[in-house]
């Protein structure tokens, strides 16, 4: 494990809680790397905690796809596999072009001055190199979509899969390569946006998505 485990106790939450967000912030920012066990006791030690928090956040982040349980042996980080993540994110590309589609419907001047605003700050993250501030920023700039499209239901079921997308997404980011990529398709999705181009702002969802699988894809066959 690089690096010692902490929580941030400052949160207002249960103590399992920030238990499950330390250990997922920890998978996803690969501190814990794929293949590391996670052995309770030694968990429940490094953090200060009974092994009953521990327990049932490895049960969350398992049903993440954050951890697997591999009979004999116990839970460990699951690798990024291939299969795993076209699964995720062909889900996520449905879900985002009929977000798209929404959203379009619904723009404002205000909605497009948040985006722009957002994609800023994206820009920004970009600048600074750090992954995570990157993701985070896109993560942003993709909710101001979402809350664009006023439909609770689908904003319950992208957030319900946002946890699953966050750990490709940042897969993405690390490689420099596509940083460019990313602003040209935020610039682009503006655009269509604006002009209320329903099929053009689908199609550049669409290739938005394409292009972190194929992003990923290469970097899983490194």
């Amino acid at each position: 494990m690089k690096g010692e485990l902490k929580m941030d106790v400052s949160e207002y939450l249960p103590l399992r809680d920030v238990v499950f967000n330390t250990l997922r912030q920890a998978i996803l920012k690969g501190e814990m790397e794929p293949g590391e066990r996670l052995m309770e006791i030694q968990l429940a030690q490094k953090l200060g905690v009974s092994r009953t928090p521990i327990r049932e956040a490895i049960r969350k982040l398992e049903l993440e796809g954050l951890v697997i349980m591999i009979p004999r042996k116990g839970a460990e980080v699951a690798h990024i596999t291939e299969k795993d993540m076209k699964d995720v994110l062909e889900v996520r590309s449905a879900l985002e072009e009929l977000a798209a589609t929404l959203a379009c419907k619904n723009v404002t001047t205000d909605r497009l001055n948040e985006l722009k605003a957002a994609n800023k700050v994206f820009e920004s993250a970009i600048v600074s190199k750090d992954v995570v501030a990157i993701v985070d920023a896109d993560v942003a700039f993709h909710d101001i979509i979402y809350a664009m499209t006023e439909n609770a239901r689908l904003i319950q079921i992208i957030n319900n899969l946002s946890e699953q997308m966050y750990r490709y997404r940042l897969e993405y980011v690390k490689d420099a390569r596509t940083h460019s990529i990313l602003i040209s398709e935020h610039n682009d999705i503006i655009r269509q946006f604006s002009i209320r181009n329903v099929d053009e702002a689908k199609t550049v969802i669409r290739q938005h998505i394409n292009n972190q699988e194929k992003g990923i894809i290469r970097l899983l066959n490194r």
